[in-house]
């Protein structure tokens, strides 16, 4: 059985950050999503999808998302039922997260607070440290590689960087 969602949209509002007697950290959040046809009026419509994301990332997405982020939701559909107040019996459909990628700089538009990208490394850990633009982010991880071939002699520098001179290329070199 498949149950995989892939979602990309903006939250309706700041998320809810809690935590269980346990101590793990739960986030809440709702994201709009723009459906792909607009409507008889022209109007783009719009579905808002319930979101849940637990432990590391949940304090991530409390702490950098805010209303208006964009994001990218990888997770999947679960059903859930409790007894409500009036005593009947309530449905909820969300989206249990398995990571959540922060679209947008926090310089960018959206909700202007602080959010930055978020690639989830193996192990549902977030990398990286922060910086000023993205703080868990790809610059980052460009600043480790090229620290590590600081050590290397020229020859292994980039052989298509611009140096004014023509590449020269036989026929034979390509793999195709």
């Amino acid at each position: 059985m498949i149950n995989r969602v892939v979602l990309v949209g903006r939250l309706t509002k700041d998320p809810e950050l809690r935590y269980t007697p346990s101590g793990a950290a739960v986030a809440t959040f709702t994201l709009a999503v723009n459906r792909t046809y607009t409507n008889q009026q022209g109007d783009r419509e719009a579905d808002f999808i319930n979101c849940v994301i637990w432990r590391r990332p949940a304090e991530n997405v409390a702490n950098f998302l805010k209303k208006g982020s964009l994001a990218g939701v990888e997770g999947r559909i679960q059903t859930r039922n409790y007894e409500g107040q009036d005593g009947k019996r309530v449905y909820v459909t969300e989206v249990q997260a398995d990571s959540v990628q922060f679209l947008e700089p926090k310089s960018g538009g959206g909700g202007g607070g602080q959010y930055g990208s978020a690639p989830q490394q193996q192990g549902g850990g977030y990398g990286g440290q922060q910086n000023q633009d993205f703080p868990f982010g790809q610059q980052q991880q460009n600043q480790q590689r090229s620290n590590n071939n600081s050590g290397y002699s020229k020859m292994n520098d980039d052989p298509f960087a611009d140096n004014g001179q023509p590449i020269d290329i036989s026929d034979d070199d390509l793999p195709f």
